[in-house]
This record gives C-alpha cells, structure tokens and sequence, in this order.
C-alpha cells in the first residue's frame, strides 16, 4: 500500500504549502485550490511526484480525444481491487497529477490522466505498471505541434519501460507505432473514426492502406496488431475466448472503446473482467460532460470537443430529433488560438435542426457553417443562445472554455434531469 512514509522532509513541507495555498483558493473563491496546491508543491520539490508515486501500481492514460472518460472508467474498473487515487478534474499536467496523489495518500492504485506531451517524463517519474495509449491527432497545433513529432517522443519515452504493459489502440496507425517495439503490448480494437492524420506511416512516410479494419504501409512490414480485445455494438470481446456483455451509459461508438482500454487496464493489474465491465458500465457523467440540465423551458444535453477527431466523433452522437443544437467556440490559450481546424470538420449533415453558432469565435464558426450549407443563427452569448431555441432538447457542442464556463453559468441555478 502507498503512504507518505517515504516522502522526505523537503516534500512533507511542500505537501503543507500546498494544502494551505488550497484552502486559500477555495476560501477566495477561486476554483477547488488543486492546481495553485501542485504548482507550489513541485516549486518547493520538483521531485514530490516521484515521491508520491511510490509504492502504488499506477495505470497512465494519455492521447488526444477521451483520456478524462478513460481514466475515470479506469479508476472505476480499479476499484474492484483497492483504493484508487485518480484527477476527478481532468487536470493531466504536473500539477493538477501531484495534487491528485497527494489527495490520496494511501491509495494502493493510481489512475492517471496525462497530457500526451507530458507522459513521457511522468512516466518516468511514476513508473507504471500500465499506459493506457488511446489515439492520437492533431490538437491545438500552437501549443502542441505537429503530431508526428509527439508520436515519436511517445516512442522514445515508452521504449524506457519496457517492463510497462501497453495497453495500445491497434486501429489508430500513430498509437501503433508509438507501442509498436515494445516488447509487452496489448492490443486493443478500439475504434479510429478519425483517420485524417495518418494517411502515411509515421516510421518510413510511406502511404498507408486500409482494407476494411486492416490497414498496413506499403513500405514496411508495419501493420495492424492482430487485436486482443475488441467490441461491437453489443459485447467486448478478450482473450481466451472471453465474451462479455457491454451495456454503457455513456453515448458513442469512441466510448465502447474506451471502455475496452479501461478494462482491459484493469484485467492487466488482476481485476476480474466481469467485475471490471460492471464498473465501466455505471459511469454517467466525467466533469460535465455528458450530462443533462433543466434551464428554463430547455432541457440542455452538455457535449464537449476540443480537435478535428473529437468533434467529429461528437457531432456522431447529435440526436437529429432535438429542437436546437448550440454549437460554442472559443479561442483562449486552453483551446488554442487557432481555430482553422474547424475547416476539417464535415458539419454538413445538419438538416431540420435549429443551429446556433455561439461563443468568443462564433462568427468564424458561422462561416464555416456558411460554406457548409448549414442554416444557422449568430448568438455569441451561450446562455442566451440556448434560450434562442424552440423548447425543448437541445443539443450544446462546445470547445474547452466554452464548455467550462457554461457549464460554471447554468450550474449556479440549473437542476440536473
């Protein structure tokens, strides 16, 4: 079992920094106080990760689209063995990863969620006995880069734990190749509805080709793993034959998929796979999203997308029964300032629903939907978007701060459905 007997005497005062420095955040009003708590942690000791993580079995889940979902149905699934410290917040950075360990400091397991340009040293610091690698693709190109450039620092990173059980998304060709040399992989058939970022090998630049579910580069013998888990619409699918019904809250084909990364996590750390599935299965709601408010005459179904992949796959789960749909997008820091990814969005499929362009940039998305052919209206104000719409359903598909602050506006007088 972890505890705090092995933290030094430098980390135990940075532990009572940060809880103080917390306790000032919420007491001013000023958020939950874990972030400001891990910032002056790691300054007081830039090694209390390390410290916190050890003696804990500590599963990492990291890539672009679904860590926050993956992680808590990790944590989930974990729970059928021992305690699980784990970020209910989504904060993957350093920070926000010190102050979930040290919430729990007796945790016997950690599910982590770890920001994909961020894993390699995190790893290092808490040597996992599993990573959990989802997908990758473009995301916030002016703070993260080119992608295949992250899927090689991935590679090297992964390549120092070789003692780690991968737990690899065999449909997504740069997460492959990622995992592809490590000697202890599990693969997982998890779904890659967004392939735009990996029409060439990342190992040769050699085209890829995909024949059905296969794909392989021309160029090498690089192809899709033979999977060992794997879902349809109705059950997940392991080894030795294993068949288990999977029923989920949660809406979406990607989230199938999560769900069989998680469990299969967790059958690598000695869960029992049934017991495992269960627990994914309860899991209704990951820091907001997915959820469903009352607001006024509306009843606001809450969506969340940050990238080209995550929005497509989003836009996927859009009942074309609702009375609105309100799409919001910002362009802070936290989202990334460029916005021309919205032009690899195929929002064209929208007819006979009431769409409502909103947010800091909801003028650059009413011309994308312009050109789209999408009837829409220009609202930027979220709140009074969703009170533009007939009553009703209504759809809300908003990127990272968009989503954050109209999620903090209705909950201040909202009552969940």
């Amino acid at each position: 079992m972890a505890t705090t007997t092995g933290i030094t005497t430098r980390g135990r005062l940075a532990l009572r920094a940060a809880k103080a420095a917390a306790w000032a955040s919420r007491s001013a009003g000023r958020g939950n106080g874990s972030m400001i708590g891990g910032l002056i942690a790691l300054k007081i000791d830039p090694g209390l990760m390390a410290q916190l993580g050890r003696g804990r079995r500590t599963v990492l889940i990291t890539g672009t689209n679904g860590k926050s979902t993956t992680t808590r149905m990790t944590a989930a699934a974990l729970e059928t063995l021992d305690t699980v410290a784990t970020q209910p917040d989504g904060a993957n950075m350093d920070a926000g990863i010190v102050s979930a360990l040290a919430a729990n400091p007796d945790a016997a397991l950690a599910a982590i969620e770890v920001d994909e340009l961020h894993t390699p040293h995190v790893a290092d610091a808490l040597t996992p006995e599993a990573i959990v690698l989802l997908n990758l693709s473009r995301d916030q190109l002016d703070r993260v880069g080119e992608i295949n450039m992250i899927e090689r620092k991935l590679r090297a990173g992964l390549q120092r734990h070789p003692d780690a059980v991968i737990i690899a998304n065999c449909d997504d060709v740069l997460v492959t190749s990622a995992a592809y040399d490590n000697p202890n992989v599990v693969w997982v058939a998890a779904g890659a509805g967004w392939a735009g970022d990996s029409v060439s090998c990342p190992r040769t630049g050699e085209p890829i080709v995909r024949e059905g579910d296969h794909w392989y580069s021309t160029g090498s013998d690089f192809a899709r793993p033979q999977p060992d888990w794997w879902v349809d619409d109705t059950n997940l699918y392991g080894p030795d034959g294993l068949v288990l019904p999977l029923t989920l809250t949660l809406p979406g084909r990607a989230n199938r998929g999560n769900a069989a990364q998680a469990v299969a996590a967790a059958v690598a750390l000695g869960a029992d796979p049934a017991k495992a599935v269960a627990a994914t299965t309860v899991v209704e709601e990951v820091a907001g999203r997915y959820k469903t408010v009352q607001v006024g005459p509306h009843s606001v179904h809450m969506l969340l997308a940050k990238n080209p992949a995550g929005w497509q796959e989003a836009l996927s789960m859009i009942d074309p029964a609702v009375d609105g749909l309100v799409i919001a997008v910002n362009g802070q820091v936290p989202d990334g300032e460029d916005l021309s990814w919205l032009w690899d969005v195929r929002f064209e499929h929208f007819e006979g629903v009431q769409v409502v362009a909103s947010g800091e940039r909801g003028t650059d998305l009413a011309v994308r939907l312009t050109y789209a052919g999408v009837d829409h209206t220009l609202v930027p104000d979220p709140l009074r978007a969703i009170a533009s719409c007939p009553p009703g359903r209504v759809e809300v598909l908003a990127n990272y701060t968009a989503f954050r602050d109209l999620n903090t506006a209705i909950t201040r007088g909202a009552t969940h459905v």
